[in-house]
């Protein structure tokens, strides 16, 4: 596996795989790796010639008061994984790289960023669409890897790559869960044993939700009352939002009908955690 911290070379490299006719996957990440970001590389490698993993903690999508400072680093660990679960290339950068000073060019997405955690996160997303033009005109994949837990995040990559005329597919991939269905996240580094226990409220106010969906129930503000009352009753939960809305447009609904996203962001002690499930809901 290479690994390097120079934009030049990653870009060369990967213009000598397109060169060569070689697939190129890509994976983007922020480090502290688990095995849903390994889920997304292990398939990548199953379908791709070539495949690139970026390590960037990318500081223009924290806000100030968020958690940048202490989110979890151990490169040494997340490069183990990676030479092992068969990355070729691994791109490092730094920040004074992908950002030197005077850099005043960003990309933002206006209508599936407006709410969920768009709006409980201002400027989350235009970091996030900065970063990401950035790294695909670098490593110029034709596929790029994302998981479900960031369900929202994923929409709006597809969306920027359609409206940019991006020649990039985006896959979406399911959420790898930890036995107790919390799901994997680095962030999940934060919780004490007492928060990690409570912190399974997520999955099941979402489990909740879809049994009384199963049962008939269509008015979405009831369900989102009962999950409520589920995230409430652990003692160290503090609710961002719960949202149940259009899966493509990601508009909240009047009525739950078609395909639905039903998505949660709590706070367990200091971690602010996210998680959804999509359902097909007949009229």
């Amino acid at each position: 596996m290479i690994v390097t911290r120079s934009i030049k070379k990653t870009s060369q490299i990967c213009a000598r795989c397109n060169s060569k006719d070689k697939t190129i996957g890509f994976v983007p990440t922020m480090g502290a790796l688990h095995e849903g970001h390994m889920s997304l590389v292990k398939r990548a490698r199953k379908e791709c010639g070539f495949v690139v993993v970026s390590i960037f903690l990318n500081p223009i999508q924290f806000g100030p008061s968020e958690d940048l400072a202490r989110y979890p680093r151990n490169f040494k660990k997340d490069e183990k994984l990676l030479k092992a679960s068969g990355a070729d290339l691994l791109f490092y950068p730094e920040a004074s790289a992908m950002y030197p000073q005077g850099f005043s060019t960003y990309v933002e997405e206006f209508d599936l960023s407006k709410e969920l955690c768009g709006k409980s996160r201002p400027g989350h997303f235009r970091g996030v669409c900065t970063v990401l033009a950035k790294l695909f005109n670098i490593v110029k994949p034709d596929i790029a890897y994302f998981g479900q837990k960031d369900y929202q995040q994923t929409q709006i990559v597809k969306k920027m790559v359609r409206d940019l005329n991006y020649d990039i597919r985006i896959k979406m991939l399911s959420t790898i869960r930890e036995k107790d269905k919390l799901a994997m996240s680095s962030r999940n580094t934060y919780l004490s044993l007492k928060e990690r226990k409570e912190s399974s409220c997520l999955y099941r106010a979402l489990i909740f939700a879809k049994e009384l969906i199963r049962k008939g129930e269509r008015d979405p503000k009831k369900v989102i009352a009962k999950m409520r009352g589920v995230v409430k009753s652990e003692k160290t939960t503090k609710i961002d939002y719960i949202g149940i809305v259009n899966a493509d447009s990601l508009e909240r609904i009047n009525k739950i009908k078609g395909r639905i996203l039903i998505t949660v962001a709590v706070y367990v002690g200091k971690a602010r955690l996210i998680d959804n499930i999509v359902l097909h809901v007949k009229k």
